[in-house]
């Protein structure tokens, strides 16, 4: 019987906060609890915003945490052959389309037929589905953007994806603490075609977090993924991606949030929960542990 393996995968584009600090320590004591193997991830595919001084700050906490480090740490920015190679499988599918509509005029897009009484779809996150091109361009506009030097992004076709697996998707569901973690799984139904044509990759950065997540979870043997009720709804989006891809399916257990006192979710942008900030006000690991219900 293999040994199931965790992982915590931070963004070192800020610094961490009470809810990174929660998912870490959940998934170290589930890893601990049924005998398994906690590993960390740094998902550094921005460039830009993830930094080396803020990864090293990121490491620190794990340290202060008290977190086991498992070498070697796998980083998305040394991954993205991998990334390239299960969007070009998908590509040679026929279900990845190059779309130029930019943010913005997705925006005024919707908004206009909204303002017209139009009920358009939104997915799980609240983001419009996208309207496709040709809903906004003239086929002389969208060939022009092609030819040119114009940013697009590269979207999973849903409807033929969904068609090509023509099977119920489900996945896995457990618990993410306590004696919960031992109760078998659910199964629970997948809602891709609620997200809509989904972007895999944009000119400038060669994944998304629903293709990398996906692909990196199968290189490091991941057999349970324990992260925010905020990720439940992608998973349907994850378990499309395995399936077509013929990846490994992990068990999935959710666990709930750290909400701000507004009760909204914690942002890195808000710089009075970060660990850093709590560290140098003095917390202590109990009154950490408090605060986040451990």
């Amino acid at each position: 019987m293999n040994l199931p393996v965790f992982r915590f995968a931070p963004s070192p584009n800020g610094h961490l906060h009470l809810g990174h600090a929660l998912s870490a320590l959940l998934n170290a004591r589930a890893a601990v609890a049924l005998s398994g193997r906690f590993l960390v991830r740094v998902e550094d595919i921005d460039q830009t915003r993830c930094t080396p001084d803020l990864e090293r700050d990121m490491f620190e906490d794990l340290a202060w945490l008290g977190l086991p480090l498992n070498e070697p740490v796998l980083r998305q920015s040394e991954a993205f052959p991998h990334y390239r190679a299960a969007l070009e499988r998908l590509q040679d599918m026929g279900l990845v389309y190059p779309a130029y509509l930019t943010r913005a005029e997705i925006k005024r897009f919707v908004a206009s037929r909204e303002a017209a009484g139009e009920s358009w779809p939104r997915d799980p996150d609240g983001a419009p589905l996208y309207p496709g091109d040709t809903a906004v361009l003239s086929s002389a506009e969208i060939a022009a953007r092609a030819a040119s030097d114009a940013p697009f992004a590269l979207r999973l076709d849903m409807k033929a994806a969904l068609a090509r697996i023509d099977c119920p998707l489900f996945w896995q569901e457990a618990g993410a603490e306590g004696e919960a973690l031992f109760n078998p799984p659910s199964k629970v139904d997948v809602n891709a075609a609620a997200w809509g044509d989904v972007v895999l990759a944009r000119k400038e950065t060669p994944t998304s977090y629903h293709l990398a997540v996906v692909v990196d979870d199968a290189r490091q043997g991941i057999t349970d993924v324990l992260r925010g009720r905020d990720l439940y709804e992608a998973t349907s989006v994850h378990r499309v991606l395995q399936q077509l891809l013929g990846l490994p399916e992990p068990v999935y257990r959710h666990h709930r949030l750290v909400l701000a006192e507004d009760g909204r979710k914690l942002s890195k942008s808000n710089q009075d929960t970060s660990l850093r900030a709590l560290r140098a006000a003095g917390l202590s690991h109990s009154e950490l542990r408090k605060r986040i219900g451990l």
